[in-house]
């Protein structure tokens, strides 16, 4: 249970949609990717490809979907862009990604996004791609909160 990364983060928008965000390959498309392919069932492909023309590199190629309910969590592998590519994208396991999606009693047509993404080893390059990543998750999930707030997404 070391070196998880945890992130949470508030969106304005219903569970239902915040689950769509993270299955549907059109959104991911506008806020995490630039291709996604992504089949939302257990067993199912998530691949992201940050540049579909170098499909090897910057990608997670070959994960799985691990686990889903819609609308309460999604879980699946995950793979490092070229720099980590070495030792993350041929560990055995690959680290793994769980989003849970909670409505927010206190307000409204909001929702909780917990990410957690685990399987970090305690080596120097292993922190180092943890870092990036805790810094790449962290990024893209406000980047997504203000997509939203300014409606250029659901």
């Amino acid at each position: 249970m070391e070196n998880i990364i945890l992130i949470r983060e508030e969106l304005d928008c219903n569970v239902n949609i915040a689950f769509k965000l993270f299955t549907i390959n059109d959104l991911l498309e506008r806020w995490l990717t630039e291709k996604a392919e992504v089949e939302p069932k257990i067993g199912g492909k998530y691949e992201l490809y940050w540049k579909p023309e170098n499909r090897k590199n910057n990608s997670t190629i070959g994960c799985k979907i691990t686990g889903i309910e819609k609308n309460k969590f999604i879980s699946f592998d995950w793979k490092g862009p070229i720099q980590f590519k070495s030792f993350m994208n041929i560990a055995n396991p690959l680290t793994h990604v769980i989003v849970f999606f909670t409505h927010n009693t206190n307000k409204p047509n909001k929702t909780i996004i917990h990410l957690f993404h685990t399987g970090w080893k305690k080596d120097s390059e292993w922190q180092e791609a943890r870092n990036y990543f805790e810094n790449a998750w962290s990024k893209a999930l406000k980047g997504l909160k203000e997509k939203i707030k300014n409606k250029t997404l659901p």
